[in-house]
């Protein structure tokens, strides 16, 4: 199949090399020159810009848009739908917004652009082992697209999930999950490396972890493979970022009246995690002193 790819980051190479592999014709653009360049490299058709991409591409055209979710992915999609002519398919491929996703598949359908939305997971490694695909959009649109999705994914590593936005719902709460399982395995490890019984190896616990245990996961895998690398993670910053679909989760949660404790307080040690010195927890402890005398220590 011929395809279009916008967007040349980690995420967005590693797809097309994957589709390369699978003998998909990609043709490839970027605001980076030098991210087109390194793709042609791997066998893509170089693109100098959008419309020259869309010329490349015999109607009816499909193009898969891999950039920032928000302002990036929006200005991305306007241009596209100027450009673009009825029929052709248009796939994001982002951590957009759900509903940003539904707006803007009516917007683009007012052209006769269909919109397919695909939450994607599988992140570096994806181009090796593949891609959990959430495809969202209308049925014609996504089995025309059935050949990209067959190729990027593992076997049964794809579904189409619903109509436009369904694809980035599920994985919203596929990324609010990985908050909470990020947050468990965090937590017992910092136990383990903050005990004062026994002088414990870290990835020696991993690695037994990982075979035959009930909490073995593709996680823990990558956990044992970072203490490897750097037993006492001496070499990582505590900073954590998020990159949005935490918040959302939560906030749709809270609208469905769903308890979600696990992934909301996952997300507030996100945000805890980039105060060096936090205000509250000074706070807590100068009153602890006031009412009860306890030692506070003092501020280097």
């Amino acid at each position: 199949m011929n395809l279009g790819m916008v967007g040349l980051g980690r995420m967005g190479r590693g797809l097309s090399r994957r589709l390369i592999a699978g003998g998909h014709r990609v043709v490839g653009w970027d605001r980076d020159p030098a991210a087109v360049q390194a793709l042609a490299g791997d066998g893509a058709e170089p693109a100098s810009d959008l419309a020259d991409l869309r010329d490349r591409l015999a109607p009816p055209r499909a193009v898969w848009v891999m950039v920032p979710a928000g302002t990036p992915t929006q200005e991305t999609l306007d241009r596209l739908g100027e450009q673009l002519s009825p029929g052709d398919l248009v796939v994001d491929g982002g951590n957009s917004w759900f509903r940003d996703t539904t707006a803007r598949a009516l917007a683009l359908a007012e052209r006769g652009v269909v919109l397919v939305d695909s939450g994607t997971s599988g992140g570096i490694w994806g181009e090796r082992e593949g891609f959990c695909l959430m495809v969202g959009g209308p049925a014609e649109a996504v089995d025309a697209l059935r050949p990209v999705f067959d190729t990027l994914a593992p076997e049964d590593g794809w579904a189409h999930v619903g109509d436009a936005g369904a694809g980035h719902y599920v994985k919203m709460v596929h990324n609010g999950i990985e908050y909470g399982l990020l947050q468990a395995y965090a937590e017992g490890f910092e136990v383990l490396a903050e005990t004062d019984e026994y002088d414990l190896d870290l990835h020696q616990v991993g690695e037994v972890w990982r075979h035959g245990s009930v909490v073995r996961s593709w996680l823990l895998d990558l956990a044992t493979a970072a203490y490897a690398k750097d037993p006492e993670l001496a070499k990582v910053s505590g900073y954590v970022e998020d990159s949005g679909e935490g918040r959302w989760t939560v906030a749709e949660a809270l609208r469905l009246d769903v308890p979600a404790p696990v992934i909301n307080l996952s997300l507030i040690m996100r945000l805890r995690s980039r105060e060096k010195d936090s205000y509250a927890a000074k706070f807590v402890a100068a009153l602890r002193n006031e009412f009860g005398g306890h030692p506070v220590r003092t501020a280097k």
